[in-house]
């Protein structure tokens, strides 16, 4: 036998091709970690150019999210940001004025404060929700070559000012906001940049109250009609390349491909539309009300800090900036450009807006191809495979069949028994989730070996060539198969079995001699691509999904992510199974003993870490509720988690704070009003309520917070009502109301349920707005009583902490309480707990 193909033992193999094997994923990791150099200087110092700066960005960045603050709407500082916006871009106007008067160029830049209210219908997580803002603004920056036909056709860019309760939202989504800015000020300092096509910059105002903002541009503001693309930016997280997570046109696609540093896939983009993401943009709006094509990008890794305290300047990545505004730039040039494809980009239709295009970012470089192409390409490397494969057919190949059917099988099966003995046997859940990739990987991945190679023990013997042609057979069936139902992620399969095939070749008429034999370099030759993709693959799935599954309150998060790495781990590494059987089954045997110590190792491993530390923090929600009906004071606790150890933590706090008083789990439901702040994220909780003593000489500023019903016509004949509904909520934001009714007419939307139904409605309103209105237009029920139960709830604008931590006197009990638990949970917990902090009133009525 030759060197070409030799027929070594176990270890001298692994030891020839392991370290070529690992340099696959090194290259992986390089690639994926590899960001844009951080620039500080506004001039290329060897072209004289402007280039975007991240230090400038970054200090856009930290003057909203430190100087200024918490932006949550409806709160001063919310105010303080909207002045500020509207500086910035009356001062990027005047220098562009400047710029103009200089050089002649044709050039326009227009400024607007659009301010305006509105309603909208927001479905989420399978919840019906109704949204009402009030007075809500956005900052608008249009650059033209000021033609009227130069105005015609634009470009949107989105970003958002404000950040969620309560985070100071450095990334989410200041990062974005500083990168428009900074493009505002290259463009314009560009010596000959005149767009061809106009350039809008939306800073709105009101994302993470249900984005309210983009929808006041997209319904109201005057030049929205001009619209024909849009590009979304936002962050999840704080460190890696943003991700091109969602496109809805090939011409986008195509746009994007000239980016200098391209990450992003068709696998991206199915998964975010396939709704299992619990997560919604601004992009949303634009496709719901706009109907107009584009792309939505986010930074996001790192989200353990999404939406969190921690969204801070300090933890956003050297180059992430530079990367992500490098990218951004790009676009808006090649797409403002003479002959691109924004006038002719049509409208989407959003019912069916599958595109015709597969593409992927692989090695600094993208690649696309058409749906019929990708049929094509698929369907000829399965007939191909079936050609190579003929020679292996019959028994053998059956048998291999059944070994790489039972090594997926035997992977997924015991890596799922494994989530199931650490969270139910030792009570150890989650203990994967400090770490995106090796806390995960370092844990499941050995089960997901063991098991594998384990079920190759109870499988008929087979030869490693009729394995090797069955994992090809099956790789490229399951691609040709997947994209006939139109779903390009098919192209995870393509891939892989494109490699497995081309080294099928190399190995039986250039490697071996001998039919049925496998050269040891047919794996290399074979297994390297697939590894180098597979890891690419890998890796950001993790980066979106340890963190985010480890928030999605009771679902099994140990096993969802068990499964996510033993099914995307044998996507890596397919040709395995026929490796196991190369050396028989002694060597096989010993493997598995040896896999197995190492599983029982991780295990004792795994069971004394900390779930939670203070980079991955255990999220709590805490509501201190004053009820201005029965006058009680309580203490609402929640987490979002299914991690050991959160009743013992409520039953520590009452102790703490609240002796001698009961602690209730409490159900969770629609009917459940005191979360309704969250709703619908509320039916992730699992809360608890704690009765609070009263405060002593405590006065309510909030008596003032009613609901009254104006113009009141009940007409009996009819079996109907139609009143206005008005809600007071002076000094308390973020207000809903939840009601039981038969709803007939609103002036929410013209489809109200045609039934008797639970309502929520929440509101989202300007610093110093107090009231709100709901038309309301109700059928009798036959018991004749025509008044309506309503809950209501809001937040109090001066009790939020840390948000609100400068002026904590204003916050009464709610403050005083939230700085003494939250400086108990840093002690106590090591700070490995964010508390989101929250002073709510609430009550009901009947009218």
């Amino acid at each position: 036998m030759s060197l070409f193909s030799p027929k070594w033992g176990i270890a001298p193999s692994l030891l020839a091709i392991g370290p070529i094997l690992l340099l696959a994923i090194a290259l992986a990791i390089q690639q994926h970690y590899t960001l844009a150099e951080p620039k500080t200087d506004l001039t290329d110092a060897l072209t004289n150019l402007p280039q975007l700066s991240e230090t400038r960005i970054l200090g856009f960045v930290k003057h909203l999210s430190e100087d200024i603050g918490y932006r949550t709407v409806g709160t001063y500082e919310h105010a303080l940001a909207d002045t500020w916006m509207l500086e910035q871009a009356q001062e990027a106007q005047r220098h562009c004025e400047r710029v103009v008067k200089e050089s002649g160029r044709k050039l326009e830049c227009e400024v607007w404060r659009q301010q305006g209210s509105g309603t909208h219908r927001f479905d989420m997580m399978s919840k019906r929700l109704y949204k009402s803002y009030q007075n809500l603004t956005n900052i608008v920056v249009r650059l033209s070559d000021g033609t009227e036909a130069g105005k015609e056709h634009a470009l949107l860019l989105n970003a958002h000012l404000d950040s969620t309760l309560p985070s100071p939202g450095a990334a989410d989504d200041a990062l974005s906001v500083g990168i428009m800015l900074d493009c505002i000020r290259v463009l314009v300092d560009t010596p000959g940049w005149e767009p061809a096509h106009a350039v809008i910059f939306l800073f709105n105002h009101a994302e993470e109250s249900l984005q309210d903002g983009s929808h006041l541009f997209s319904t109201q503001h005057p030049i929205a009609d001009t619209v024909r693309a849009v590009i979304n930016l936002e962050a999840a997280g704080s460190t890696g390349r943003e991700l091109l997570f969602q496109a809805t046109s090939e011409e986008m696609v195509e746009a994007y491909s000239h980016v200098p540093r391209p990450f992003g896939t068709i696998f991206a983009n199915d998964v975010f539309n396939s709704g299992v993401m619990l997560s919604d943009t601004d992009f949303r709006q634009f496709e719901e009300y706009l109907s107009v094509p584009g792309l939505d990008m986010a930074v996001v890794a790192n989200s353990y800090i999404y939406h969190m305290r921690n969204d801070l300047v300090e933890n956003i990545q050297p180059g992430v900036a530079q990367n992500f505004g490098e990218n951004v730039l790009a676009l808006i040039k090649h797409l403002a450009a003479p002959g691109s494809a924004i006038p002719s980009l049509q409208k989407i239709d959003k019912q069916h807006k599958k595109m015709g295009l597969v593409y992927f970012g692989l090695m600094y470089h993208f690649f696309m191809y058409r749906v019929s192409t990708a049929k094509v390409l698929y369907g000829a490397l399965f007939a191909g495979a079936v050609l190579v494969a003929r020679g292996d057919g019959g028994k053998g190949l059956r048998n291999g069949a059944i070994a790489a059917l039972g090594g997926l099988g035997g992977a997924v099966v015991l890596s799922n028994v494994l989530a199931l003995v650490m969270r139910e046997v030792l009570g150890k859940g989650m203990s994967w989730f400090a770490g995106e990739h090796f806390g995960a990987m370092g844990l499941y991945v050995p089960a997901t070996l063991l098991g594998a190679f384990g079920s190759q023990l109870l499988v008929p013997a087979t030869d490693e060539k009729s394995a090797y042609a069955a994992i090809l057979l099956m790789q490229s069936a399951a691609a040709f198969v997947i994209q006939l139902f139109g779903i390009g992620s098919a192209a995870l399969f393509f891939i892989p079995s494109l490699s497995i095939f081309v080294a099928m070749l190399v190995n039986d008429f250039v490697l071996t001699t001998r039919a049925g034999e496998v050269s040891l370099w047919t794996y290399l030759l074979g297994s390297w691509f697939t590894l180098l993709t597979g890891t690419l693959v890998l890796l950001p799935t993790l980066e979106v999904f340890v963190p985010l599954t480890g928030r999605m309150g009771s679902v099994p998060a140990d096993n969802i992510v068990g499964t996510l790495v033993s099914v995307l781990g044998a996507q890596a590494l397919p040709l395995a199974i026929p490796f196991a059987h190369r050396f028989g089954r002694k060597t096989l045997r010993a493997l598995v003993l040896v896999l197995a110590a190492v599983v029982l190792m991780d295990v004792a491993v795994y069971a004394q870490r900390d779930v939670f530390d203070a980079e991955h923090q255990k999220r709590l929600f805490v509501i201190h509720l004053e009820n201005s009906t029965t006058q009680e004071h309580t203490l609402h606790l929640a987490t979002a988690d299914g991690a050991p150890g959160f009743p013992q933590l409520v039953r520590d706090i009452a102790a703490e704070f609240a002796p001698q008083t009961d602690v209730l789990a409490v159900k969770m439901n629609d009917h459940n009003s005191d979360w309704d702040p969250l709703y619908p994220f509320s039916s992730f909780l699992s809360p608890y309520k704690i009765s609070l003593p009263p405060s002593p000489g405590y006065v309510s500023p909030f008596t003032s917070f009613k609901l009254e019903a104006v113009n009141d016509v009940v007409d009996f004949t009819a079996g109907t009502r139609s009143f206005t509904l008005q809600i007071h909520h002076p000094g308390l934001i973020w207000t809903v109301i939840a009601f039981d009714a038969h709803v007939l007419k609103w002036n929410l939307d013209d489809n109200p349920p045609t039934e008797y139904a639970r309502h929520h409605v929440k509101e989202a309103s300007f610093y110093g707005v107090d009231v709100w209105t709901l038309d309301l237009t109700i059928a009798i029920p036959e018991t004749g009583n025509e008044k309506i139960a309503f809950n209501f709830i809001g937040l109090q604008e001066s009790g939020m902490w840390p948000a609100k931590k400068a002026v904590k006197m204003e916050g009464g009990p709610a403050m005083k309480l939230f700085e003494e638990l939250d400086g108990w949970l840093e002690t106590k917990m090591g700070g490995s707990v964010d508390a989101v902090l929250l002073g709510c009133v609430a009550g009901a009525a009947f009218v």
